[in-house]
């Protein structure tokens, strides 16, 4: 019987792989967890699961609940979640790195039942759930105990299957909230079977890969893609707790890893290291990401040995693709070309098809009667939102792209007003809501400044109140403002203040008339750069 579950997948891969690693997590010194490092094989992780399936179960947690999960990237998060998909339960990933007001728009927009955290995070989530509408519990993972808080309400009748909601990630749109989107086992399974079938140079083999990857859980990369593609094929997934460029290379080696994923923050920063004896010793096939740029593409698969074959996904749509034939064109910012059953066209501002080599936007659909089929089922409480994404039947990315005649795709630029930093989606105007609300701001506009080193840094351009001195001070006050409410992220790793902002006769901000074009604001002798304080530690806490 095929599965319609991912914990029934994980079943049929524990009875043909039992003995095969499943999850390994490297050594580190300097963890607060599992310093000597851990593997686990499919069998010990199944294990695992049933203890923990038990658990909910016995406190009535089941089909159509959601609970929130705050386990940074350990091996917790995924046996949690293979516990709750078995009983029909969606998991909810927190970034460990929100602020009391995220944390508490998460809580109250899912709806979720029971929060389950590391011990370190158990006090100040237990004080933004007790300000949730519905407060949920708050449980500890380190250990669990014997029993859990019961669920407040009935689980739904009926076995859950492909349609069920397994998983609502929140991304950041153009709106000051993000988005939840409803993620269903059918979706785990499109996505595990296009990582699958890539082929080419990303070729995966069976109960032999072992997948590196540092980034955030919370992701649908490493919590999804990475993770469903290494189940499905009896592999194993690598997880470091994130990105650490001293022992990046001996970890690769001390674990095997064959796969690596990157980010396009992560290829300078290697290169910019000096010589480290494991860089070459390593036994990585190919490593799968987004972002390298085109001048460091070469002198990086050059120097450390293999190739970096840059790819194209987003939440809302599961697969997408990749550049894993030559030519790769890694002079470029190609992502390859529309294989298997994804659909590619690229249109302008009325949805009409445009000719080759003309910059549009990327618009997707699959090849099926269902053109939606493996793609997110939704935006949670905002079908409005859904529905114009999907207009005229293909689904609108906001990315503009090129494609030449071969059918390659390139990236050009994003289209909705999108700060990507290191790989994080920041709504800009999330971080003008939270300005905007201080006494010393009369406007703000927030936009996206290149960065050499993170691809885009936040800038925040701020019209001060009258008789506001606008100084350096000032700048740092707005600075620890945001860090207070926002992720450390999404503060401005610039501030520039001026005297007015250009608006249209209805009074939108025209951010294409603040600075001059070609002008590189940043260059401004009077723009504050506070990007030595955005620190992931700086406030240790969410604080309301």
């Amino acid at each position: 019987m095929n599965p319609t579950t991912v914990h029934e997948a994980f079943e049929a891969s524990v009875r043909r792989w039992p003995d095969q690693p499943m999850m390994m997590v490297p050594r580190s010194a300097e963890r607060a967890w599992l310093p000597d490092g851990l593997t686990l094989s499919y069998r010990e992780v199944a294990e695992r699961v049933g203890a923990l399936q038990a658990l909910y179960a016995q406190a009535g947690y089941g089909h159509g609940h959601r609970v929130a999960m705050l386990l940074e990237n350990r091996p917790d998060h995924f046996l949690h979640l293979l516990a709750l998909n078995a009983l029909g339960a969606s998991i909810v990933p927190i970034n460990p790195d929100y602020r009391a007001d995220e944390v508490l728009y998460l809580l109250d927009h899912s709806e979720a039942q029971l929060v389950v955290a590391v011990a370190s995070r158990v006090r100040d989530l237990g004080e933004v759930a007790r300000q949730a509408a519905k407060t949920p519990p708050v449980a500890c993972v380190e250990p669990l105990p014997a029993q859990l808080p019961p669920a407040r309400s009935a689980a739904m009748p009926g076995r859950p299957g492909r349609a069920a909601e397994a998983a609502l990630l929140y991304t950041s749109g153009t709106t000051a909230r993000p988005k939840g989107c409803m993620l269903s086992n059918d979706y785990h399974f499109a996505v595990g079977e296009t990582y699958l079938n890539y082929g080419a140079m990303a070729a995966i083999r069976e109960a032999r890969e072992r997948t590196y990857n540092p980034l955030p859980l919370f992701h649908m990369n490493a919590g999804i893609f990475s993770f469903m593609g290494m189940m499905l094929s009896g592999n194993c997934v690598v997880m470091p707790d994130r990105f650490h460029p001293r022992t990046f290379w001996s970890e690769l080696v001390e674990t095997g890893t064959t796969i690596v994923h990157y980010l396009g923050v992560i290829p300078p920063i290697l290169l910019k290291q000096p010589a480290h004896p494991d860089e070459r010793r390593h036994g990585v096939r190919f490593a799968v990401g987004a972002g390298v740029e085109p001048q460091l593409h070469g002198a990086f698969e050059e120097r450390f040995g293999f190739p970096l074959l840059e790819l194209w996904g987003m939440t809302e749509t599961g697969g997408g693709f990749i550049a894993a034939e030559e030519p790769r064109h890694i002079d470029t910012r190609a992502f390859g070309r529309p294989t298997g059953d994804m659909l590619a066209r690229v249109v302008d501002d009325q949805d009409r098809e445009l000719p080759r080599d003309t910059e549009g936007e990327l618009t997707v659909r699959r090849h099926h009667d269902d053109p939606r089929r493996g793609f997110f089922s939704g935006y949670l409480k905002n079908p409005e939102a859904t529905e114009e994404a999907w207009r005229g039947g293909w689904f609108h990315t906001g990315d503009v792209v090129r494609q030449d005649a071969s059918g390659m795709l390139y990236f050009v630029d994003r289209k909705k007003n999108i700060i990507r930093r290191s790989g994080e989606n920041i709504a800009a105007a999330e971080i003008e809501a939270v300005l905007q609300a201080h006494e010393r701001v009369a406007q703000v506009a927030v936009i996206a400044v290149p960065d050499a080193l993170r691809d885009e840094e936040v800038m925040a351009c701020v019209v001060p109140m009258p008789g506001v001195e606008a100084d350096a001070a000032l700048a740092r006050e707005l600075f620890d403002w945001c860090m207070q409410r926002l992720a450390y992220f999404k503060a401005p790793g610039w501030v520039v203040f001026l005297d007015a902002l250009p608006t249209t006769g209805t009074q939108k901000v025209q951010k294409s008339k603040i600075f001059p074009e070609g002008e590189d604001p940043t260059r401004r002798p009077d723009a504050c750069d506070l990007r030595e304080l955005k620190k992931r530690d700086a406030v240790t806490a969410p604080r309301r």
